[in-house]
């Protein structure tokens, strides 16, 4: 099977065409694919395929011609991926399979539908508009963090650090605890911190993500969106900007005077080449 590896801000994907949704993509072939010794490696899979050709995309094929059908590297399915979502984009575009219009380039979720603006090596996305809903702690080791529950189309919680603790100490290794009843599905955990000031943003911040069925990743495109909702929150803006620096690059958050949320940032198509299904099943 043809693949092409794509990254944005260091998330990195293994994006699979499959335009009629012919492919019988499994967990263990997900797994298989994202390994990064035995496989191709990635933080997930972006399978291609048309709207109307898959379940979960078909009730929004009159708005969006293509559906991200999202994995995680463990196999598991995801709602959404802030950073993917920009990639699937680039790949549509640059194999001529989507021509952005005057409004963008919809592209069918799991969460919805976004859409995706190219202003050259950036890819600027719509996103949902995030909802904080809940209070809660994540736990790593002997230290407890309070947090805010924030639904981004998936489930986050931002913790942010004070009291002298700091960010390139915690040990991401191993998944934070955290309630099992609020979030039942798993959750992606941010930890951020703040930074200095930058011109040409309001907030800037600095932060890491466990994401549920990856792990440490060097970025979280709906993780950014979730802190950069929180950051604007505490500094008492109902719009604005949020530069969030991740293990990978940058991201920038916007709430715009509309009300709408967008995400800003890098995506890149590293290389594309062909696998043996067979060798890795």
């Amino acid at each position: 099977m043809f693949f092409t590896k794509g990254h944005g801000t260091s998330n990195d994907f293994v994006i699979l065409p499959d335009p009629d949704g012919e492919l019988d993509l499994t967990p263990a072939l997900v797994a298989a694919l994202c390994d990064r010794r035995r496989g191709i490696g990635g933080d997930g899979v972006l399978r291609v395929v048309r709207s109307a050709k898959h379940p979960a995309g078909a009730g929004h094929a009159a708005e969006a011609e293509w559906f991200m059908d999202y994995w995680n590297s463990d196999g598991s399915i995801a709602e959404m991926c802030g950073n993917g979502v920009r990639v699937f984009a680039r790949y549509l575009i640059a194999n001529d399979l989507a021509t952005p219009g005057p409004a963008g380039l919809p592209v069918a979720t799991r969460a919805g539908v976004m859409t995706a603006v190219v202003e050259g090596e950036t890819i600027r996305v719509r996103m949902s508009t995030p909802r904080t809903y809940a209070g809660s702690t994540a736990t790593i080791g002997a230290l407890t963090i309070p947090g805010l529950a924030v639904d981004c189309g998936n489930p986050h919680l931002v913790c942010g650090l004070h009291d002298g603790v700091q960010l390139a100490g915690l040990d991401l290794t191993t998944a934070p605890l955290v309630d099992k009843a609020l979030f039942s599905s798993g959750v992606n955990v941010e930890f951020v911190e703040a930074a200095e000031d930058l011109p040409g943003v309001d907030k800037h911040v600095r932060m890491r993500v466990h994401e549920r069925g990856s792990g440490e990743t060097m970025s979280c495109g709906t993780g950014a969106l979730a802190v950069g909702a929180v950051a604007l929150r505490e500094a008492g803006l109902t719009s604005g900007s949020v530069a969030v620096d991740v293990l990978g690059g940058r991201l920038v958050i916007t709430c715009d005077e509309s009300g709408a949320w967008w995400l800003a940032g890098p995506a890149v198509l590293v290389a594309s080449g062909e696998t043996d299904l067979v060798a890795l099943s």
